[in-house]
């Protein structure tokens, strides 16, 4: 008996030596952070969180199951690009993360609902300028993103970019140009004289328009 009374008290005192691993500090601030629908939710890591992984789900509002994202199961970024899964801009939707540290995880942290249509930022598009004879000839890149979200959704022809042209008696005159023309000849300027220019983007079917591009700037022959 004594035998066995010492091997019981033996046991326990292993057993109380033995911890079960914290579960990790879950991470903060998951938010989704937009520009031309490029959909990436962010969030804030975990305290001590140099071992720490993520796992990232998401689901359409009004629907109750959650799906994972595949791509970012088990990732150490504190971000994950959802583009590929917010598809459609009139919808809202909802993400989640947790910290891993297996065997244990944190509680999901969710983020605000998003909407695509409302909540993506947009871009102007960078211009470029040049002068010739007949001119100022403005380049209009395409805003590569966003077309391509665009075009999957069927909006494509709702892109119109407005060129603002500013001379030095402080006046302004805009042109419309439809995505994707690629330039715009300016041909009635003086010789001589500075003109400024600036774009915007605007989709006309969502009601959404970017703030302006900074004004760029050439002097002409």
């Amino acid at each position: 008996m004594n035998y066995m009374l010492i091997g019981a008290l033996m046991l326990l005192n292993a057993s109380a030596c033995l911890t079960v691993p914290a579960s990790p500090a879950p991470p903060a601030h998951a938010i989704f952070d937009s520009v031309d629908f490029k959909d990436v939710l962010r969030w804030t890591p975990s305290a001590n969180s140099s071992d720490v992984r993520y796992d990232v789900q998401w689901k359409i509002y009004g629907v109750a199951e959650w799906l994972d994202v595949a791509k970012c199961q088990g990732i150490r970024e504190p971000s994950c690009d959802l583009s590929g899964v917010t598809s459609n801009p009139r919808e809202w939707y909802y993400a989640r993360v947790r910290a891993s540290s297996p065997p244990q995880s944190s509680k999901w942290v969710l983020s605000p609902r998003f909407s695509p249509r409302l909540d993506t930022k947009i871009s102007a598009p960078q211009l470029g300028l040049n002068v010739s004879e007949q001119g100022i000839v403005v380049h209009v890149p395409t805003l590569q993103a966003l077309t391509r979200k665009l075009q999957s959704s069927r909006l494509h022809n709702t892109l119109i970019y407005n060129i603002y042209l500013l001379n030095q008696a402080g006046q302004e005159e805009v042109f419309k140009l439809r995505c994707c023309s690629g330039s715009l000849l300016v041909s009635k300027v003086k010789h001589k004289t500075k003109y400024c220019f600036q774009s915007q983007s605007v989709l006309q079917m969502l009601g959404r328009d970017s703030a302006r591009g900074p004004a760029k700037c050439i002097t002409t022959l």
